[in-house]
């Protein structure tokens, strides 16, 4: 039998963690750039920002960038090539009201002041429409690169993670790896909301009791129903235990949306092609699961961009408004 998950209260952080996360349903987003592109290609990053504006005036809850400071052929994937901080400044004055995220920021190669001051602007620039989804990383030629261990990647989260909270308060003291603060010098600007909404990715290198603990909610990936239910069902208890109140749980998905609506799923690389009928099905079932946002991601969409956005506002997002 699933788990099905019972609605109760997110905490309250800043506009788009609100808007977003909500207990018992599920919101829809999309992974930037909007536009598709071949294993090994690099997107061309044209009309991105018209693009973002489209997603917004169509009624998506958020857009997501990713966090990738080199392109590594053997991945296969360079991301959306714009540093995410910059990229969120920019979206933060053509859009006003979607909410923009990260998914996610690589802390063990950034310092974390650089992360939260970044992070706190973008969220200060947009009004509180921004989500800090972090992650320990997983490509081990960046972190030479960066004369960085790999190895020891997950004790760099955790320093950043402490770091990035700590200096959310006033002048603060902290002492970690990552420096000491002596409570003489504080950073600003201070987030919008009561704190920088953090969301971990996966495991990133930490114990589960850990990650249930430390974020204000999870990314993870797609599963199967019985095994997406029973993760989800894992980290609330892992939550509750550590007296924390209940937290969001939000899943990336790729699609490839084909112009028949009863088009059956066919199996891509972390997602499906299906007609909407399916997609909208998978939906509800994962929402019954527990999982409160999901991030489409077209990079492997064979019809026009947008079209498919078209086609998912005016057939999917009602169902999940």
């Amino acid at each position: 039998m699933l788990n099905r998950i019972q609605p109760t209260e997110f905490a309250q952080i800043n506009v788009a963690y609100n808007r977003v996360f909500r207990p018992g349903r599920l919101s829809v987003g999309l992974v930037l750039p909007l536009e598709s592109y071949a294993v090994g290609a690099e997107p061309t990053m044209q009309g991105h920002l018209e693009a973002a504006r489209r997603a917004e005036d169509l009624g998506f809850a958020a857009l997501w960038l990713r966090d990738v400071p080199f392109n590594v052929p053997s991945f296969g994937d360079a991301g959306q090539v714009f540093d995410p901080f910059v990229y969120l400044g920019a979206l933060a004055t053509v859009t006003d009201r979607i909410a923009l995220g990260t998914s996610s920021v690589i802390l063990p190669l950034r310092h974390p002041a650089h992360v939260a001051k970044a992070a706190a602007t973008a969220d200060v620039l947009s009004s509180g429409r921004l989500l800090l989804g972090v992650a320990s990383g997983d490509r081990p030629e960046e972190y030479p690169a960066m004369s960085k261990g790999f190895d020891d990647r997950g004790a760099r989260f955790r320093d950043s993670v402490e770091y990035i909270r700590a200096v959310g308060l006033g002048y603060p003291t902290h002492e970690s790896g990552q420096g000491t603060l002596s409570g003489d010098i504080d950073l600003l600007p201070k987030p919008h909301g009561t704190r920088l909404p953090l969301l971990i990715t996966g495991g990133s290198q930490q114990a589960s009791n850990w990650v249930a603990q430390n974020g204000d909610g999870w990314i993870t990936y797609p599963r199967n129903a019985a095994a997406q239910g029973r993760v989800i069902a894992e980290y609330r208890t892992r939550t509750k235990a550590a007296g924390q109140p209940d937290k969001p749980v939000m899943q990336s998905l790729y699609v490839d949306v084909v112009a028949d609506p009863a088009a059956p799923p066919r199996p891509i690389h972390l997602g499906f092609q299906s007609g909407t009928d399916f997609l909208c099905n998978y939906l509800r079932e994962i929402e019954t699961l527990g999982v409160n946002h999901v991030a489409l991601n077209l990079r492997f969409n064979q019809a026009p961009i947008d079209t498919t956005l078209e086609r998912l506002a005016h057939v999917v997002l009602p169902g999940f408004s």
